[in-house]
């Protein structure tokens, strides 16, 4: 969901590694350990909750979490806390990083101390004001200086313990005064209209009339005020009501100007008091990587985008755009991404993998090691694996990985690892069962895999039995060694990571996990001697169990099918796959003439046949709406129920209203659902951005309910459920990668000079790039800097451009947004330095 900006779209996305937390206070009780979890916040709004770690005070976590950011926020938040099964979790501490500080550690492991949490800090929002300073003449004909404050509106308070009412109160403070004023109370809204005016006398009456100044003793009276707005969330709880935010403003500023009026972002309560020694707290391991992508429009990328999808044409493939971008890059992985989208979604995947794949396997020298490296090649069919094969994944693995975290069975079958009362022949039995069960579910899933990843096996294996012609086993293991070494035994090991599982497994599980993964890689390998791949005696032990030639066939027979030119047969898609599942409430549709349309918790599931929900996860469907039925999927305004993050399923006879559980997991049943229905005929092309309530549309007052719809539908996503790709946004990624290695790029182009003219031992500082053809790759680097030149140049007009029309105080940068702050200094040098 990008947010439109003139002539520009701006996509924001996070990916966050939490690692694990160190030296937690400890428990004030006797065993002194904790049960922690750690909450991701866009400013105070969980989007993310690890699983509880228990009786720990330092919990490893090693959960990962991507999410598209759909909102504007200040703070990436994280937030440590202490399970309490009686009262109210209660918070250890927090990690709050500012939005304009993510680039410091960008895809950097960093140890993050622990802060102190207190009411008072946990700020979010901003508040329109108007003040107005004037000359009041009394009936008796002397001066005084009055001043109106206006309290408008605010946007974006914090929600607190599910509900924000909230309040302000207007203070005029000095040095031997304080007079406060409050609003009346906006019941469940974050975004309140207040659009109330407080009038205060600011200076004594005096008794001779000088226009629009202040006498002496009045002027430094007035210079020692400020007008205090105050945020409050009134609570219906003894505690007393929720502080939401601050703002204080010297009066002496309205001395140059009688009328003022901006947005400004609420501040923490300055209470001036000291915080503890920050090593009190213990620490956060994390790795952030923030995005922000500024999209142009398509034609803007012409150049750069036909550069690198001829990639898969040029000859040496190495002079290709799309490989210099994996020469330049700090990780392949940085480039196998964005590159394997936008190839994915213009449909030359295929040719561009096997190209890079060929080159690679023509510079490998033993067939043993074949992909075996972090190659360009091994990164990008990695990505496609997981971007094509996330369903076959979840058909294939998702009921017995599932069956495995909820039974708990024991499978430890290290003879020093047993624990009291364990049987190590049962757990062996155990183990070799799931091992048994998971191999089959693999080896009998042929037929389901993806066509794409089919197609790249296919070259895979030509390529190799073609390089390596006196081995007759190359054919299975270049196949291998990316099906089971690099899609099911990691998905398996890591199965949180392939959205097998909400959450990382506890360690038992875990242990069972890696047992399963090790035994099917090793299954899965083909290699000759198999009990010498175990370092361990009770793996090789084990793995007897599976030295029969009947797996080996199997393996075989299934690479055989899953690498085979053929088919081209696309999968049927009987077999119901699941997309999405989880909590949230819905509003009674009304099918009953008589009720409450009243709001329910209920668990919701996604297939590409079916949306349903149930009471509870695994009870009988209360409701199951076919796919075709879905006519649109968009949000529902928060008017209209006095609720966020809502969105509508509109059917053929109803709305279904429901509320997620934070803006992230909002858009993403949008997005899956909107996905999902895409192709359904009669699919909508106007509807009801709010609720039909009392009689009449609330949004354009219309008062039958089958009223067409007032506004226009969101524009349509790809109908594909598994790839929804922006090739432009791709594109933006790739450029902004090159500019960031633009050095790189230039001592690229270097080396090719020199290799061209100076054919002698070739120079150490030239040596890590791989420069086939000199001439061919030079041309490429021409066309990618110039290419990369001007897309620089667009980025950095429209910057100078929005800078010339962007007023600091307006809603989109309040006073106190520091990063539009360091901008406009930026600027301001740019602009000095070009005079």
């Amino acid at each position: 969901m990008a947010v439109e900006e003139e002539g520009l779209r701006v996509f924001q996305s996070v990916r966050i590694k939490i690692g694990e937390a160190k030296n937690l206070p400890t428990y004030p009780g006797p065993n002194k350990m904790r049960d922690c979890y750690c909450t991701v916040n866009l400013d105070q709004e969980e989007v993310f909750r690890t699983k509880i770690v228990e009786k720990s005070l330092c919990p490893f976590y090693g959960e990962d979490f991507y999410c598209e950011i759909p909102r504007s926020f200040r703070h990436l938040s994280f937030y440590i806390f202490d399970r309490d099964v009686f009262r109210r979790d209660s918070i250890i501490g927090k990690v709050a990083i500012q939005k304009e500080d993510l680039q410091k550690y960008h895809n950097r492991d960093t140890w993050f101390q622990l802060q102190h949490v207190d009411a008072d800090s946990e700020v979010q929002g901003k508040v329109h004001l108007e003040l107005r300073l004037s000359e009041v003449i009394t009936d008796t004909g002397v001066v005084c200086h009055k001043l109106a404050t206006r309290v408008l509106e605010c946007k974006g308070l914090p929600i607190v313990n599910g509900q924000c009412d909230p309040y302000a109160t207007v203070t005029l403070a000095g040095p031997y005064r304080s007079e406060a004023k409050k609003t009346k109370v906006k019941k469940k809204t974050n975004n309140p209209q207040f659009d109330e005016v407080f009038y205060f006398e600011v200076t004594r009456p005096c008794s001779y009339n000088k226009k629009s100044h202040f006498d002496i003793e009045d002027a430094d009276e007035v210079d020692k005020m400020e007008i205090r707005v105050d945020l409050w969330n009134a609570s219906n709880l003894k505690f007393g009501d929720e502080f939401l935010g601050e703002l204080r403003l010297p009066l002496k500023f309205l001395r140059q100007s009688s009328s003022y009026e901006a947005w400004y972002f609420l501040q923490p309560r300055d209470n001036g008091n000291k915080s503890l020694k920050p090593d009190d707290l213990g620490s956060l391991r994390l790795n952030v990587v923030y995005t922000e992508d500024h999209v142009f429009s398509s034609d803007y990328y012409s150049p750069l985008r036909d550069l690198l999808l001829k990639s898969a044409d040029v000859e040496p493939v190495s002079a290709s755009a799309a490989h210099v971008l994996g020469e330049v890059c700090r990780e392949k992985q940085e480039a196998a991404i964005p590159l394997v989208r936008l190839f994915l979604h213009y449909g030359k995947i295929v040719p561009f993998i096997s190209a890079i794949a060929n080159a690679e396997v023509k510079r490998t020298q033993d067939p043993n090691t074949i992909f075996r490296g972090n190659s360009l090649t091994s990164k990008c069919i990695d990505e496609t694996m997981k971007l094509a094969g996330m369903h076959y994944l979840q058909v294939t693995l998702k009921p017995i990985i599932d069956e495995i975290c909820q039974l708990h069975k024991p499978c430890e079958i290290d003879p020093v690892k047993l624990k009291d009362g364990e049987n190590l022949e049962n757990n062996r039995e155990n183990l070799r069962q799931y091992v048994d069960r998971i191999f089959t579910v693999i080896t009998k899933s042929g037929v389901s895999c993806p066509t794409v990843m089919c197609d790249i096996f296919f070259s895979l294996r030509e390529s190799a039995a073609k390089r390596f012609q006196g081995d007759p086993d190359v054919r299975y293991t270049a196949v291998s060694s990316f099906i089971f070494l690099r899609f099911f035994a990691p998905a398996i090991l890591s199965p949180n990571l392939f959205q097998l599982t909400p959450h990382h497994p506890d360690p038992q599980t875990s242990r069972t996990l890696t047992l399963i993964s090790k035994t099917i890689q090793t299954l899965g390998s083909l290699s000759k001697s198999k009990s010498a791949n175990f370092k361990e005696s009770y793996m090789a032990t084990f793995y007897d169990y599976f030295n029969e030639q009947k797996y080996a066939d199997a393996v075989k027979n299934f690479l055989d099918l899953i690498s085979s030119s053929g088919r081209r047969d696309h999968k049927s898609i009987e077999q119901p796959i699941l997309l999405k599942e989880g909590f949230m409430i819905k509003r009674a549709q009304g099918r009953k003439r008589f009720g409450m349309k009243n709001f329910k918790k209920r668990w919701f599931r996604l297939t590409n046949h079916e949306f349903t929900y149930q009471k509870s996860k695994g009870d009988h469907p209360l409701c199951s709406i076919p796919i075709e039925n879905i006519l649109a999927v968009e949000k529902l305004e928060e008017e209209s129920f006095k609720m966020k993050n809502m969105f509508q399923v509109i059917q053929p006879e109803r709305v279904l209203y429901i509320q997620a559980n934070n803006c992230v997991e909002a858009k993403d049943w949008i997005d899956i659902l909107t996905k999902v229905s895409q192709c359904n005929k009669k699919r909508l092309t106007v509807y009801h951005p709010s609720a039909y309530l009392n009689g009449h549309w609330l949004c354009c007052k219309a008062t039958a309910d089958n009223t067409p719809g007032c506004t226009p539908c969101t524009g349509g996503l790809p109908a594909n459920i598994q790839l929804d790709i922006d090739g432009d946004r791709e594109t933006e990624r790739i450029y902004s990668l090159f500019n960031l290695y633009m050095p790189k790029l230039e001592k690229m182009q270097e080396a090719c000079g020199s290799k061209s003219v100076y054919d002698g031992p070739e120079q150490e500082e030239y040596s890590t790039f791989i420069i086939d053809d000199p001439k061919e790759t030079y041309k490429t680097l021409k066309q990618i800097i110039e290419g990369v030149g001007t897309l620089e140049q667009e980025h950095a007009q429209y910057k100078r451009d929005k800078f010339k029309k962007t007023k600091y105080g307006s809603q989109e940068h309040p006073i106190g947004d520091k990063s539009f702050q360091s901008y406009i200094r930026q600027q301001s040098e740019i602009s000095a330095h070009s005079i």
